[in-house]
């Protein structure tokens, strides 16, 4: 078995900096860089052609990839642009209407999402927001319709009950709509196990895929039965007969839009591919230590840890309480320490299979440095 390590060459920023994937940009592995080539070489030698030549099928072809990584069948999930047009594309299938018109979610869900659902008050829903998932599972009713849940909070990296949420919501005759983002490639999850109704999530963080590949996952029943109102022409039953009426496709497919972004599938694929060769069983298992060793570092350097002491119900990040949070976080990036921060929240560090334990230490270190230093009000300014 390769050591995890050694995947460090296929990613070469890290010559030169810490990166700490708690940001909105994994870094880029060699084979994404590749992948645009032979993007950019297809579309120069093959032109419209490529079309029918593998480009049109990325959105079902690479959803099928995300599939293998979440525990789906085949067929069962496609690409999108971002987390915020799957869940889109999900909730327009749905009127509101009295009486089961509610929407229940957590204050931790992640902005760009909360955002959506409150819009769809305009469209007579009924939203209420709660203070966790324990109050979450208190506010199902029968009159709940969705519940948008994550399944690892953002700003704590806290992983959820989703297994419980599941279960009570399904009782009650609702819908969960499960945001994977800050899971998927780092902590296992299995859609099909859990019973989950729909699921979304992007690659910008633990899949090391960049922007622009976000996927959306639904549940195999509910796919044959339910007919987005957001759509378009990659939905239809016939896309190149031109019809002018829809006819929806059969599966995950008819939860497509329009044309697929195909140089954001193709550097994609690179990180996935990773991912996939060393499994998230094992990255998880590498992922528990090396946050244990960060927490017990910080601990021991005064620190307060905004992340759940538990590891089975912490994620793969790690927030660290510090003064001037974003001031320190600018100076950690002039040393070359990639990390990020959230504001309330404090500086978070997110070590992936790549990262050294030297490195966690080093990090650690020069937070502590910057802090008992003061270095961090020259960068405040």
């Amino acid at each position: 078995m390769q050591p995890l390590e050694s995947y460090r060459d296929r990613f070469p920023i890290l010559e030169h900096t810490t990166y700490l994937i708690s940001h909105s940009l994994g870094p880029m592995p060699v084979g994404a860089e590749k992948n645009l080539l032979r993007y950019a070489r297809e579309w120069r030698e093959r032109g419209v052609r490529a079309w029918a030549e593998g480009w049109w099928e990325m959105s079902t072809t690479v959803g099928d990839q995300i599939g293998r990584i979440i525990g789906a069948a085949p067929g069962t999930t496609v690409m999108h642009q971002n987390v915020a047009v799957a869940q889109a594309v999900v909730v327009s299938c749905f009127e509101f209407e009295p009486p089961r018109n509610r929407i229940v979610y957590g204050e931790g869900e992640f902005p760009s999402v909360r955002y959506l659902y409150q819009a769809q008050r305009r469209r007579g829903a009924e939203v209420e927001v709660v203070t966790d998932a324990g109050a979450v599972l208190e506010a199902i009713d029968e009159r709940t319709l969705l519940v948008p849940l994550s399944h690892i909070l953002f700003k704590t990296s806290e992983i959820q009950d989703v297994e419980a949420v599941v279960r009570r919501s399904h009782e009650a005759g609702a819908l969960v709509v499960l945001d994977a983002y800050q899971s998927v490639g780092s902590v296992p999850l299995d859609v099909t196990r859990l019973g989950v109704d729909f699921a979304v999530g992007g690659s910008v963080k633990w899949l090391c895929g960049g922007p622009g590949a976000g996927w959306l996952y639904v549940r195999p029943d509910l796919a044959e039965r339910l007919e987005p109102t957001f759509t378009g022409w990659q939905a239809h039953a016939r896309p190149f007969a031109f019809e002018p009426e829809h006819d929806y496709a059969e599966g995950a497919a008819r939860f497509l839009t329009g044309t697929p972004n195909v140089p954001a599938l193709y550097a994609a694929t690179a990180g996935y591919d990773l991912v996939e060769e060393i499994g998230v069983e094992r990255i998880r298992e590498r992922s528990m230590q090396q946050t244990a060793l960060l927490v017990d570092l910080l601990e021991s350097a005064g620190f307060e840890i905004a992340s759940p002491h538990d590891p089975v119900r912490r994620g793969g990040t790690v927030v660290v309480r510090t003064p001037e949070v974003e001031a320190v976080h600018r100076e950690l990036d002039s040393r070359e320490i990639v990390c990020d921060f959230r504001p309330d929240a404090g500086v978070r560090l997110g070590p992936h299979f790549f990262n050294t334990d030297d490195e966690l230490r080093f990090a650690a270190s020069q937070i502590a440095e910057i802090v008992e230093t003061g270095a961090y009000l020259g960068a405040a300014s």
